[in-house]
């Protein structure tokens, strides 16, 4: 049979790319191994977190739809760094795992020109009498051949996946579920750069078997935001449960150091690198000796709160061992283990074998979105899926790619890293990653995207609607602002006192006085009246609009100077060893490529936006030698 696009593995990368691509008119074929388990949570029961938060409520502004499906299937919202800046706060939603994987069963049986298929991919199928390598299509397991204009890989962790539990091991993708044994063979054998990675998932226990009452309860927002910008926040009201906190003690970590020789992690046993940021409780106490205790959050997998995941503790130890652990932590001294946690080992390609679009730059017409490009999280799949289904869709169509920048959006920072530096371990979004995170707010995501979301197809007319009379709204109430004088004449003075607000010795531009951290909505109805009758969230993004628009404007002003920097030519012979800040990769690799624009430089692999600086400054300052 044939297909547009062919989607292998339904993960949370996998139904982003196939319904961006069914819904933007592709007929699309999205197999998976299980169909009980598409978007099933392999690990942790939530959605978002720290700059993960910002890259879902981007995914939600172009189209996709995780943000749907957690607002749907919550258990418990909270905005992480409430008490911050708008630029570096976050949404964490704990979801039901059950209602999440159904949720997103159904719209993947329920979508127009997407259809879904149990068995194994077991090889590509290539292109004949062809110069170059060209994907056509897969074959199964079972022997049935489908073929397609375009391919999307979204396989995880089940590529040669192998679980460790102490000494035993035993070949998997997900516990208890085959792996994918043949796929990454063939991708060596075509020449794309194969690797080794690791994480890991700790142990589940039973909620009836846990004394709660010892540990500290920690419950959801009191007025709970939706991650969708499409979910109707006034009608949001769902219900929550509390997760809870405890931590280990030196008894745990006697147990587990006491145990080193039997952990997987340092006996050689597992080869592959794991993620920095997630480590196992064995890595932690190894190293990190001096602390005596760690905190581990007990978050609820289902609204039944029958079984709960303990987040921090994620091991590899051998079974006795981990029940001993548990066992001496203060609320789980009687806890019942229904599984086991495990670390587990997979194939991942390169990133840096692709291009922006996602599409492997040795097989055309092969894309690869999600853990396959050595990332963690659902968060960071989700985003490249849809992506990758978009490129597909619009290659087809013969129309101009879709690549985000690193200024318009965390997705366009996600990809950029991956594709172009690289990674030797799991990467994971982080807030820091993005240079002009101030631009990138959550908040601002439909304001930043959703036209583009139209564009494609994947945003209809009344939500790009509205998203259209929130940019104005916002748009309006700033020009108003920095238009107009607050004077330090006797009434305001007055007005500022009884505000609570700092006076003021000579005029002050409105903006400026809105954009004071102090001011609230309230606040922001007596200094503006004319704004009095918009509604509290318009007023609300008004008032952190006022407060970051100084430093936007100036990282506006950067971004176009770099914008402009791009365009500048290298003067041939140019000697990059001599310039100081440079990496001994980056010269290696300029020297090698000799790239005639900062822009061509700006294309090669690990040549970050701070290496161009370096380089654009020392042009200039040999072109003022010549000049003198």
């Amino acid at each position: 049979m044939e297909y547009d696009v062919i989607v292998v593995g339904a993960g949370h990368s996998g139904i982003e790319a196939s319904l961006a691509a069914a819904r933007m008119g592709k007929k699309t074929l999205l197999i998976t191994m299980l169909v009980e388990q598409i978007g099933a949570a392999s690990c942790n029961p939530a959605i978002g977190g720290l700059a993960k938060g910002h890259l879902v409520r981007e995914l939600d502004a172009i189209g996709g739809e995780m943000g749907l499906c957690t607002d749907a299937t919550g258990i418990q919202f909270r905005i992480l760094n409430a008490s911050k800046g708008a630029a570096v706060q976050g949404s964490r939603a704990q979801i039901d795992m059950d209602r999440y994987r159904e949720y997103m069963r159904e719209v993947c049986h329920n979508t127009k020109n997407l259809e879904v298929y149990q068995d194994e991919v077991s090889k590509l199928v290539l292109k004949e009498d062809t110069d170059e390598l060209e994907v056509a299509g897969v074959e199964t397991k079972l022997g049935e051949k489908f073929f397609a204009k375009k391919v999307i890989i979204t396989t995880g962790t089940f590529m040669k996946g192998l679980i460790h539990i102490g000494e035993k091991t035993y070949e998997a993708g997900r516990a208890w579920e085959l792996p994918s044994s043949t796929l990454s063979t063939q991708f060596k054998e075509l020449g794309l750069n194969v690797g080794r990675l690791k994480t890991g998932t700790p142990a589940r226990v039973d909620g009836s078997s846990l004394d709660f009452s010892v540990m500290e309860s920690h419950g959801g927002d009191e007025t709970p935001t939706p991650f969708s910008f499409r979910t109707n926040k006034e009608e949001f009201n769902p219900k929550q449960f509390p997760c809870y906190i405890t931590y280990t003690n030196t008894g745990t970590h006697g147990k587990i150091s006491s145990n080193f020789d039997r952990a997987p992690l340092f006996t050689g046993q597992i080869q592959g690198s794991g993620p920095r940021y997630c480590p196992s409780i064995e890595d932690k106490v190894n190293r990190f000796s001096e602390r005596d205790r760690h905190q581990l959050f007990l978050e609820p997998q289902t609204a039944m709160c029958t079984e709960y995941y303990i987040n921090g503790l994620s091991t590899s130890m051998p079974i006795d061992v981990q029940k001993d652990m548990i066992h001496s932590i203060k609320g789980m001294e009687n806890a019942k283990i229904i599984r086991y946690g495990y670390a587990i080992e997979y194939d991942y390609v390169d990133p840096t074998e692709l291009k922006h679009t996602l599409e492997t730059k040795k097989i055309k017409n092969l894309y690869n979105a999600g853990q396959i490009n050595a990332t963690t999280g659902y968060e960071e799949a989700a985003s490249q899926g849809l992506m990758a289904g978009i490129n597909a869709a619009l290659a087809i169509d013969g129309k101009e790619p879709f690549i985000l920048r690193r200024d318009e959006a965390y997705i366009g920072v996600l990809i950029d890293d991956l594709v172009t530096k690289g990674t030797t371990e799991p990467y994971r979004m982080f807030t820091s990653r993005a240079e002009y995170r101030l631009l990138l707010r959550e908040e601002g995501a439909d304001v930043r995207l959703s036209e583009y979301g139209h564009k494609l197809g994947l945003i209809d007319d009344e939500t790009i609607a509205k998203v259209r009379i929130k940019t104005k709204t916002i748009a309006d109430a700033i020009d108003l602002m920095k238009d107009e004088w607050f004077t330090s004449k006797k009434e305001n003075l007055e007005l500022l006192e009884s505000l609570g607000q700092d006076r003021i010795k000579d005029k002050v531009l409105l903006l400026d006085i809105v954009g004071r951290s102090t001011v609230t909505v309230d606040a922001l109805d007596a200094l503006v009246p004319s704004l009095k009758d918009l509604g509290t969230y318009i007023k609300e993004q008004i008032i952190i609009e006022a407060k970051y628009y100084r430093y936007v404007q100036k990282q506006k002003k950067q971004i176009d100077k770099m914008k402009n920097m791009i365009k500048m030519k290298i003067p041939d012979n140019f000697k990059y060893e001599d310039i100081p800040g440079l990496s001994n990769e980056a010269v290696e690799k300029l020297e090698k490529f000799r790239p005639p624009t900062l822009f061509n430089a700006s294309e090669i692999s690990g040549i970050t936006p701070a290496a161009l600086d370096i380089i654009h400054l020392y042009i200039n300052l040999e072109l003022r030698k010549k000049q003198k």
